[in-house]
């Protein structure tokens, strides 16, 4: 792999305290800083399109996800999502031909001493570059099928369907 597009829409990964609201908001992508501190050897570009949270992503939202990984002329897509509708997504994404997309997140802001993200970010960029034409989620140091595979809310972690 020479070049990978990363698609970023938001979610857990991106997000910062705010510690004058009590609150957590989207802010702007971590992938590419991460990627840039690893010091990664291929190119890669960071083609920021939603700041959402998953719960609020809506049909047209998937679809500009859709619409912007057709239109990339590379055949490694990165897709950071928030976790809660990921699957949902990646279900969506099943159709694109040509293209080898990956979407992972974090359970855990990027920002947060302990986040799964470098680990999440680390685990979708080997899938990306090794695995054939098609889609999948890594989450929890696992390769998914979206056909097969749910987040379990409860234990807050990533299983098979089933």
């Amino acid at each position: 792999m020479q070049h990978l597009t990363i698609v970023t829409t938001g979610g857990t990964i991106d997000k910062i305290y705010f510690d004058d609201k009590s609150d957590y908001k989207i802010g702007a992508p971590q992938i590419g800083d991460i990627l840039g501190q690893l010091g990664v050897a291929f190119a890669f570009d960071v083609i920021p399109i939603l700041r959402k949270d998953s719960l609020h992503m809506s049909a047209e939202d998937r679809a500009l996800v859709r619409s912007t990984i057709e239109a990339q002329p590379h055949r490694h897509v990165l897709v950071t999502h928030g976790t809660d509708t990921m699957v949902e997504t990646a279900r969506e994404l099943a159709a694109i031909p040509g293209k080898v997309i990956v979407l992972t997140g974090a359970l855990n802001p990027a920002r947060f001493q302990g986040s799964d993200a470098v680990f999440n970010i680390g685990c979708a960029v080997a899938a990306v570059q090794t695995l054939p034409d098609g889609v999948y989620i890594t989450m929890n140091g696992r390769v998914w099928d979206p056909a097969k595979v749910r987040k379990n809310r409860a234990e807050n972690r990533f299983e098979e369907n089933g």
